[in-house]
């Protein structure tokens, strides 16, 4: 990977929308070399997918929180499954401390919230801390290109 292929990465977790165009006029190069650049960076595993962000207040998720969870590591092929196939759940994590997951959630309601860590309570006890603000949004990866 040189300079160029940081470049790319570092427009990309911009707006993975740039049209080619503006990528290569950014990195000196042709559209098509600016494309073999980014399928060579896909398929290397390097970039591993494109998202829209969207506003969750606007869409009614009301409700961020992170939930820490203390699971026995025999806990883990039940888990597993069940977490992924959780749709408020955002992100999970399997940490190090006193609590082996931290796991994002989003909910219209701390109703629905509280069900959800009902759940949650079988695989072993909770803690949890709702989001008053984000002042740092979720943002890529520093990528250093100079």
């Amino acid at each position: 990977m040189d300079k160029v292929d940081l470049k790319l990465l570092k427009l990309l977790q911009e707006n993975a929308r740039y049209p080619l165009k503006q990528l290569a006029e950014q990195v000196f190069l042709s559209p098509p070399a600016v494309s073999a650049r980014i399928d060579k960076l896909e398929k290397s595993g390097i970039i591993t997918g494109y998202r829209a962000t969207v506003n969750q207040l606007e869409l009614g998720y009301n409700i961020v929180a992170f939930i820490n969870l203390a699971m026995s590591p025999k806990l883990k092929p039940e888990f597993y499954p069940f977490i992924n196939a959780c749709p408020n759940v955002i992100e999970c994590n399997c940490v190090t401390g006193s609590y082996s997951m931290l796991i994002k959630v989003a909910y219209h309601t701390t109703i629905e919230l509280d069900t959800f860590i009902g759940h949650l309570q079988k695989f072993g006890n909770t803690e949890t801390q709702i989001v008053f603000s984000t002042p740092v949004e979720t943002r890529g990866i520093s990528v250093t290109c100079d």
